[in-house]
């Protein structure tokens, strides 16, 4: 395919840090990457070096002349009292028809199109914004964190367009769902470098793990190999016979080099001081009415949430998933009705404000002891700093001086360590990276507390959330299904309203036929777990039986004198049982990718 961007040997500092060092990838037409990486680790500067916006210190960008890259904007580019079809006509310079034709792809339709832009939520402002990247008939986008601050709605409908759109893109995110269903290619920025890896990020991840273990294997031969020559070198170095052969041992040392191992994706461990919990009801909402002194935003809320709960608040934006978690908080006084926590219950909350309370002249350490319980070390502060990209001098660091994602990780670190039993949460995965997001939603599905969480990050969700509230049309109510149940209906609502086809109605819609679908999908995703558990299993055996006949081998090769019958029996034994299990594991794998495509 046509290479349409081409970066080379690019260099880029701020100060004494290094974020870029010979960075080199390529961009071919229609090829579809998710970058990912650490925070910090130049995405973002990639991306913006990418579309002008920064320049290089050194090396080299080259676009090809049919390259039209369009980008999705990180500022607002309108005015809140602009219409939206104004703005976009403004913006494009395009007919009224052409822009509304492309807002449609985003359900911008009818009298959304004649609204300012100031009336709509922040869901539908990101949608203009899409649109308006768009009208710019672009071959080539840019996405930088194009998810954050995105309703569940939006993502599937921005996710709908991209699978079939007919261009490349680059997309950054932390929401490995996401990246799963939009991009074919993987590109990881670290240490300076670009990795570009021809598979979706689970692929790649996966390909890492496997690179780090056949690493790990070749620095333990050789490092025995060492030793080995070692106690040569040191028993003979001193005899005036053996002395030139010892000299050759320390050479052979001196050549053999171990393979350097970078910290992968993946290793970051988090870990929330557990708190005690009691087998009664976490909050009861009685009659209860959420909004503002002169906007009711729900009413008639009655919920009883036990202890031990993980509460994911769900909704499109501005529907009042804030406003319920406020209210909750003791941060917004209810409009009616009544709401109680359980007895003598510690409540936490974390909103992406909150970080105006910090004190300039702290440090980050300084915060996270003060705020911390009383019975967590200094050890556990530190390590819970360390995920949180704190690490080394970093906690000497004045809150004066931190950027506003880092004040946000900073209190998201700090709430964690104050043993509260229940935890409310507004979007905590933003300003988070790929593995720190992961690391967060493994720790929270241990928390024995009780947890409420605001997030659209897919992967974040059905890995902690044990019940799902939905915050909809001025009603707050505890759906009856699992998150997964939730997501396949919008999918389907969306995808009959793209379609052009009228959403049925709740008296006469017909539930046979989206149940059969669903539990056909159940049905087949069921079979897909088992089968990928039979494979599992089947490597794990091939992998035992291959280290007993590696072994067997190894030592032949040592010590030939000691070869017997019944050794050479098991190892012709182990051989028949290896290719027997690689049988079974190809007829595995054949059905697993059978019903992978049968299913897409």
């Amino acid at each position: 395919m046509k290479v349409l961007l081409q970066l080379t040997n690019l260099h880029k500092s701020y100060g004494a840090n290094i974020i870029l060092e010979g960075a080199t990838v390529s961009f071919s037409e229609n090829q579809k990457v998710g970058m990912i990486g650490r925070n910090g680790a130049g995405k973002s500067t990639l991306c913006k070096i990418i579309t002008n916006h920064e320049e290089a210190d050194g090396g080299t960008v080259s676009r090809h002349s049919d390259l039209r890259l369009s980008y999705l904007e990180q500022h607002d580019p309108y005015a809140l009292d602009e219409t939206v079809v104004g703005f976009l006509m403004r913006y494009s310079e395009k007919e009224e028809w052409e822009c509304g034709k492309i807002a449609s792809k985003f359900q911008l339709k009818n009298e959304i199109l004649e609204s300012t832009i100031g009336s709509l939520a922040g869901g539908f402002r990101t949608r203009v914004k899409l649109t308006a990247m768009l009208l710019r008939d672009p071959n080539f986008l840019i996405l930088d964190e194009p998810t954050n601050y995105l309703d569940l709605k939006t993502l599937i409908l921005l996710e709908e367009f991209l699978q079939n759109y007919r261009g490349g893109f680059i997309i950054v995110s932390h929401d490995r769902e996401f990246l799963k269903k939009t991009c074919d290619d993987t590109l990881e920025v670290e240490n300076g470098e670009c990795t570009m890896y021809p598979g979706s990020v689970e692929e790649y991840l996966i390909f890492k793990e496997e690179q780090k273990m056949q690493a790990l294997s070749y620095n333990k031969n050789i490092e025995a190999k060492q030793k080995q020559l070692q106690v040569f070198v040191d028993r003979f170095r001193a005899k005036a016979s053996k002395a030139k052969q010892a000299q050759s041992k320390m050479k052979q040392i001196e050549k053999l080099k171990t393979i350097e191992i970078d910290h992968p994706l993946g290793n970051v461990q988090i870990k929330i001081p557990q708190v005690e919990t009691k087998k009664s009801f976490a909050v009861h909402c009685i009659d209860l009415s959420i909004g503002y002194p002169e906007n009711l935003v729900a009413n008639n809320i009655n919920l009883e949430i036990v202890q031990g709960s993980h509460v994911a608040v769900l909704g499109d934006n501005g529907q009042g998933k804030t406003t319920f978690l406020r209210t909750l908080a003791d941060d917004l006084e209810k409009k009616g009705g009544e709401y109680k926590w359980g007895y003598d219950l510690k409540i936490a909350y974390y909103a992406q404000h909150v970080f105006v309370s910090l004190k300039a002249e702290s440090s980050v350490y300084d915060h996270l002891y003060g705020i911390a319980a009383s019975s967590v070390t200094r050890q556990e502060i530190l390590n819970m700093a360390g995920c949180f990209l704190f690490r080394g001098n970093d906690v000497e660091k004045k809150i004066s001086v931190l950027s506003g994602g880092e004040k946000a990780r900073l209190v998201l670190a700090g709430l964690l360590l104050t043993k509260s039993q229940v935890i409310l949460l507004d979007e905590p995965t933003n300003h988070l990276d790929f593995e720190t997001v992961e690391a967060l939603g493994r720790a929270l599905k241990l928390f024995k507390g009780t947890l409420f969480f605001i997030s659209h990050d897919r992967t974040f969700v059905n890995l902690v959330a044990t019940e799902i509230v939905e915050v909809q049309n001025g009603t707050v109510r505890l759906y009856a299904g699992k998150y997964e149940d939730y997501v396949y209906h919008l999918e389907n609502v969306l995808r009959r309203e793209l379609s052009g086809k009228a959403a049925p109605s709740e008296e006469n819609i017909s539930q046979t036929k989206l149940q059969s679908d669903y539990h056909l999908k159940k049905e087949s995703d069921s079979e897909k777990r088992k089968l990928n558990t039979k494979v599992r299993k089947c490597m794990e055996q091939i992998a035992t039986l291959k280290k007993e006949y590696d072994e067997i081998h190894q030592d032949f090769i040592r010590t030939p004198n000691s070869w017997t019958q019944k050794r050479n029996e098991r190892y012709e034994e182990l051989a028949r049982k290896i290719e027997s299990e690689e049988i079974v594991w190809l007829e595995l794998t054949d059905k697993l990718e059978l019903l992978t495509n049968e299913k897409s």
